[in-house]
């Protein structure tokens, strides 16, 4: 049943974005004695949709939360579609204070793209192992999430910003350094959703490949033994578990075998699926934007730029600065405090050095530089955009790269 919800769900998440395109995009190509008018109309619809697709989420979440026995952000299925929950949230009470649909535009396709890969993970509900057996779960996670949320929407903002500032007819270095950022950003959206697609294409046809390595592990009583470990791969391998032995593998594309080895620096199977997943998200991204620049013939920011014609660039930077000035106190409480005080209480120590924790200080100090240079060195419009910009990437690498690249305490979550 809670799976039927987050269905609805994504789907109205879906019709309300194309409400906003509508709004934004309808009212220039419509013949209309009132366009602002409409795209009020529009924009309300994009809205009420949003509204009652998140309503569905919550849902989804609590119908899960029921069958679970505990809160669903235990695994990354259950945390992405929390964050996408969040960031629909973080976007409504943005948008009830500045009713700019063209916000929905770009904070909706973050959601979507978030709640699309979380699907790409095992969905079936799974018993809390110990360490995430605690009250301190509820309020780490659901704080951290919020305050994500809230930067994603100052990312779609400086976004926003970069594609109405930014000079794509430029040619002179500084325009064309611009041109790159923004370019590279489209991509790296891009890449998630070709990944995604991959992996339900993958899915679909049955494909399997499947590898057995040696792995260390140390029993109860301290004594360290090699056991055989088995991995699946659902993308064709590129690059297999370091010394691990092929089991099983259908042909693609006249591949019988994996073309590379993983390093011996990445010891253990999921390293060298994980090292896979990264490869193919790579190169499936760089084709998709290839495929789209053929067909539109120009940088796709240009292709985007008019889609924000008319809003008050002033506006949209507030809206960037305020989202952030409103997430970053709540996730210092959530991702720092909160945590700090709930690794003291699972492995007796505030701080220990895991990549996730070190990514969730960078993400911290990150975005306590981004408001000291907007208060103090006044740094408003591009370079308060550029910065929300990557500020995002960077969270978006904490939760996604540092799950697929490097293990830690926190491996858990990337299931």
């Amino acid at each position: 049943m809670s799976s039927t919800f987050l269905l609805i769900a994504f789907i109205v998440y879906a019709l309300a974005l194309l409400g906003f395109v509508i709004a934004v995009t309808g009212k220039k190509s419509v013949q209309e004695a009132d366009p602002e008018g409409f795209a009020r109309r529009w924009g309300f619809i994009g809205f009420i949709l949003t509204v009652i697709g998140f309503l569905c989420h919550v849902t989804f979440f609590f119908t899960r939360w029921a069958e679970g026995g505990h809160i669903p952000t235990s695994n990354m299925y259950e945390f992405m579609t929390f964050l996408g929950m969040m960031i629909v949230l973080a976007f409504l009470v943005v948008y009830l204070i500045y009713r700019t649909p063209t916000l929905g535009v770009f904070t909706m396709p973050v959601s979507i793209i978030i709640i699309a890969y979380a699907s790409v993970f095992p969905r079936e509900v799974q018993p809390l192992i110990p360490a995430l057996q605690s009250y301190w779960l509820k309020i780490h996670v659901t704080t951290a999430a919020l305050g994500e949320a809230f930067f994603a929407v100052g990312f779609a903002a400086g976004l926003m910003y970069l594609l109405q500032n930014v000079n794509f007819a430029g040619t002179s270095k500084a325009d064309r350094r611009e041109q790159r950022g923004v370019e590279f950003t489209i991509f790296t959206l891009l890449m998630t959703i070709a990944f995604v697609v991959a992996i339900f294409g993958f899915s679909a046809a049955g494909y399997k490949a499947k590898f057995a390595s040696d792995v260390k592990m140390t029993d109860i009583n301290n004594v360290e033994q090699v056991v055989k470990q088995n991995v699946e791969y659902v993308l064709p391998p590129i690059v297999k578990p370091y010394q691990s032995e092929q089991l099983e593998m259908k042909p693609f594309l006249g591949m019988t075998g994996p073309l590379f080895e993983a390093p011996s620096w990445m010891e253990g199977a999921n390293a060298g699926r994980k090292l896979n997943t990264v490869i193919w998200s790579v190169l499936l991204g760089a084709l998709l934007y290839a495929l789209i620049r053929l067909v539109v013939r120009k940088p796709l920011g240009r292709v985007l730029q008019p889609t924000i014609r008319g809003i008050d660039s002033e506006d949209v930077d507030e809206i960037g600065y305020r989202a952030i000035a409103i997430g970053y106190p709540i996730f210092t409480l959530g991702a720092l405090i909160f945590a700090m005080i709930w690794a003291h209480e699972a492995w007796g120590r505030f701080w220990g050095w895991d990549p996730k924790e070190v990514w969730a200080l960078i993400v911290w100090l990150f975005y306590a530089v981004y408001l000291h240079l907007r208060l103090s060195r006044g740094w408003q419009g591009k370079k308060s955009a550029w910065l929300s910009v990557i500020g995002f990437l960077v969270v978006m690498f904490t939760l996604i790269g540092v799950n697929l690249v490097i293990a830690g305490l926190h491996s858990y979550s990337g299931a």
